[in-house]
């Protein structure tokens, strides 16, 4: 049986170094424009290391694409149908953040992203990763606390967020349970 998760791994690995290459750039180049190490991106591009949700968002960001789009254009999958059992996931290593992909595919500019962030945990992303798009959180349960800028938001089951100019953001479940949330991204 393929595990989704470890080819999805590579998947990103691959296209993290397609994406360096296509546009010529060294190590170094992606490493200054993204703000992560040399060694860190090295370990990424062969797949030695789980990168974080944040260093992903940095690296996209360097790209001048979303974190979604990245994962999408890791996936090498296509067809309209996104089956529950072919939606790829991704752990991040540090929080155990779980991000899965339920759109197909294709270059429709709507994304939809299902996400668990463990209670008490939180997932930083800067202002940069939202450049590129216009984005709504639907809280499905637990409870979420969404914090853009100096404001927070206190999310609780069914409530919906549209997102405001971009700025710094953070996501925090609170707990007592995980928080389970859908994102929908437009990108502009």
């Amino acid at each position: 049986m393929i595990d989704i998760e470890d080819t999805l791994a590579d998947g990103i690995a691959e296209r993290v170094r397609v994406e360096r290459t296509m546009r010529n750039w060294s190590l170094g180049e992606l490493a200054e424009r993204s703000g992560v190490s040399k060694a860190m991106l090295s370990a990424i591009e062969r797949s030695e290391t789980s990168p974080t949700a944040a260093l992903l968002v940095r690296i996209a960001t360097a790209f001048g694409m979303t974190l979604s789009a990245l994962i999408a254009r890791a996936e090498l999958r296509g067809g309209q149908l996104s089956r529950s059992a072919d939606q790829p996931r991704w752990t991040d290593p540090e929080t155990g953040y779980v991000r899965r992909h339920l759109s197909p595919p294709s270059d429709m500019p709507l994304e939809l992203i299902k996400v668990g962030l463990p209670a008490g945990e939180s997932v930083t992303f800067p202002a940069s990763s939202y450049a590129f798009i216009r984005q709504q959180i639907w809280l499905i349960e637990g409870r979420l606390d969404f914090t853009e800028g100096n404001v927070t938001h206190a999310m609780r089951p069914g409530d919906c967020l549209s997102l405001g100019p971009p700025s710094d953001s953070t996501f925090h479940a609170p707990g007592p349970k995980p928080a389970t949330y859908l994102v929908a991204l437009m990108r502009v």
